[in-house]
């Protein structure tokens, strides 16, 4: 067991952190903390999570981060070092907070224990609040430092610590509760999901120096091309294999609340080529994009449409900056232009009628170009303007705007003959889903559900061979979900209770 020492040298060694990070300020810097506690004065001592938080900071610093490093915090070293990363963040950086160490669920929240942590039993959960680091808190401040991405992982979900023989342990669990309140821009990974424990290793022959989740995720970071999602897709992929083989079930859970894929090794594969000649960016945590072009005089007022689906057809409604006092459009680049007609509303700002801003098109409408045109408030014409009919991507934008918009009715619980779950809302927008995924009393969504082929012909119906439910244990407590859409993206995961 380390004593006082070991807190002056991390202190030494934060100092020097701050001295290679004192630089003038770039804009969207890459700035990483990595802590492993192995040794624990009051509750059970850890082998890996030292080695853990060196090797993510040796691969955090290939990905062009810099890199604090903390080992075996007390309380007060903790909050110091948490205090020196504050100070590195300024607003629009990206921000990688890993920690590797006994980590404590109580009432829904989760701690992370320091090494002078004491031990505590059935009646003194605040022991463990007060002398813990509160692990939503380090998302708070993080928000509060404007970071652009904050990036939050936790090998945690170890042996419960304050398991003793004879007493009663502290009422909460070892591993950690799912944060899925998480504030936008915020992307958090799990070495475990609730109620599971993470392996430190295989077997008493394995002789890798990290954990099964450790050694596998760091790798999985490294892949040139790959966003967030895929890596934790990919990571928990492979270690609950490998849990499996020697019967332990360990799957790693995440959450996204990212407002863009993130990349921190190159690029979207399909994008490199494209991206050949741009100047490789070394602090940027997104991908770079082209600049944007100024529109034309012509373009500046250009209507934009949205398109919606349904039962007879295509309704496709137009939004026009300036007042109008007549809509018209055609099909095409030929032909005459047909009028929208009026609404029987007055426009404020012209004092007369309003133009109807929406069109049908017939279910089996082509891909094709609509022309707009419209006459403005002084009577000036103005266009025509092109707008791109694609059917295919507006059926699938459209259901994906629903399906995100309604994602409390993803799933419905019945009693009939039993306990079934019904998923008929996702069936009737399975258009724009690529796949769903269910977790049964889990958070982490492990069971693919079966779902038609989409018909663009009728997209919301369900054929009457279709199954739009499934039945349950009568224990059952919660479902939760994962749609992955057919852009590739994937969706927060949802849970619902009985």
């Amino acid at each position: 067991m380390r004593g006082i020492s070991v807190g002056r040298a991390a202190l030494l060694g934060i100092a020097s952190a701050l001295l290679m990070l004192a630089s003038p300020a770039q804009a969207a810097k890459r700035i990483a903390l990595v802590i492993g506690n192995n040794d624990y004065r009051n509750v059970p001592k850890l082998q890996k999570a030292v080695n853990d938080a060196r090797t993510m900071g040796d691969t955090l610093r290939q990905l062009g981060f810099s890199v604090m490093v903390a080992e075996n915090q007390t309380r007060q070293a903790f909050s110091q070092t948490l205090l020196a990363f504050d100070q590195q963040i300024e607003p629009g950086d990206t921000a990688f907070f890993f920690y590797a160490g006994h980590g404590f669920e109580i009432a829904g929240q989760n701690y992370l224990l320091p090494t002078d942590v004491p031990a505590a039993t059935e009646g003194q959960e605040e022991l463990v609040r007060d002398a813990s680091i509160l692990a939503d808190r380090i998302v708070e401040r993080l928000q509060n430092k404007k970071a652009r991405t904050s990036i939050l992982v936790f090998d945690a979900c170890r042996n419960n610590p304050f398991e003793r023989k004879g007493t009663r342990a502290v009422a909460g669990g070892a591993g950690l509760a799912p944060m899925t309140q998480l504030p936008e821009g915020v992307f958090s990974v799990f070495s475990a999901g609730p109620r599971q424990t993470a392996l430190d290793r295989l077997s008493n022959d394995d002789s890798n120096p990290n954990s099964v989740f450790t050694r596998i995720f760091a790798k999985e970071l490294l892949q040139p091309g790959e966003n967030m999602v895929q890596v934790a897709q990919r990571t928990r992929r492979t270690v609950s294999e490998m849990a499996q083989t020697v019967r332990h079930k360990q799957v790693p859970v995440y959450f996204d609340q990212m407002v863009d894929d993130v990349f921190l090794n190159g690029m979207a594969k399909g994008q490199q080529q494209a991206a050949s000649t741009v100047p490789e960016q070394k602090v940027a945590a997104l991908p770079p994009v082209a600049p944007l072009k100024p529109p034309s005089n012509e373009a500046v007022n250009a209507p934009i449409a949205n398109f919606s689906r349904h039962n007879g057809g295509w309704t496709v409604v137009f939004s026009i900056a300036d007042p109008a006092l007549g809509i018209s459009w055609r099909m095409g680049d030929s032909g005459p232009f047909r009028e929208t007609g009026f609404l029987d509303t007055l426009d404020p700002r012209t004092r007369k009628r309003i133009p109807n801003p929406a069109i049908e098109l017939a279910a089996d409408a082509p891909a094709a170009t609509i022309q707009i045109r419209y006459v403005d408030a002084n009577g000036e014409p103005r266009g025509p303007f092109p707008i791109r009919f694609d059917p295919e991507a507006a059926l699938i934008r459209d259901q994906r705007k629903i399906l995100d918009m309604t994602a409390t009715s993803w799933l419905s619980f019945r009693q009939f003959n039993g306990l079934l779950v019904y998923y008929t809302h996702l069936m009737s927008y399975r258009c724009a889903i690529r796949e769903a995924r269910i977790g049964i009393d889990s958070s982490v969504p492990d069971q693919v559900l079966k779902m038609p082929a989409c018909d663009p012909r009728d997209p919301s119906a369900i054929p009457h061979d279709a199954l739009p439910y499934l039945k349950l244990p009568p224990a059952t407590k919660s479902v939760s979900v994962e749609l992955t859409y057919r852009d590739g993206s994937v969706s927060e995961i949802k849970s619902f209770r009985r």
